[in-house]
């Protein structure tokens, strides 16, 4: 395996904290992270961004500058099982994993192939968790 440099820019906004499970949100951004790493097969940029969205969201993004996504794939990325990496290398559950998690928190996870190469993973979160992802929801009983 050959040694490729990926340069990391972090653009961190001032964003407020988030009410979320944050293991299950560390599994997204560690898995966007990976993919975008594995996508500059040849080195290249990756970007991680945060702002905030109006008063009661935040978003955070991983770009990178690689080849992007074929066009005619961008619909199926989020399905269960669906790689694009070579046979033993994803098990295609990472991104419908990450997608169920957002979705869990109230959130939405979006990609965007950018025009020229690389793409944009834009996660959106709220910033008050709805209950189904509420961390303390099941440490009290409802009577």
């Amino acid at each position: 395996s050959k040694l490729i440099k990926i340069q990391v820019e972090k653009e961190y906004g001032d964003i407020p904290a988030v009410e979320c499970i944050a293991g299950q949100l560390n599994q997204v951004f560690m898995n966007l992270i990976a993919n975008a790493a594995d996508a500059l097969e040849d080195g290249g940029t990756l970007w991680i961004r945060t702002r905030a969205v109006g008063e009661h969201a935040v978003c955070v993004e991983v770009a990178d500058d690689g080849p992007g996504i074929d066009p005619a794939l961008v619909s199926r990325i989020f399905d269960p099982f669906f790689t694009t990496k070579e046979v033993g290398k994803g098990t295609g559950l990472g991104l419908s994993i990450s997608y169920a998690i957002v979705q869990r928190h109230g959130g939405s996870l979006e990609v965007e192939d950018r025009e020229g190469g690389g793409c944009v993973f834009r996660v959106v979160l709220p910033v008050t968790a709805p209950e189904e992802a509420d961390p303390s929801a099941g440490d009290h009983k409802h009577d």
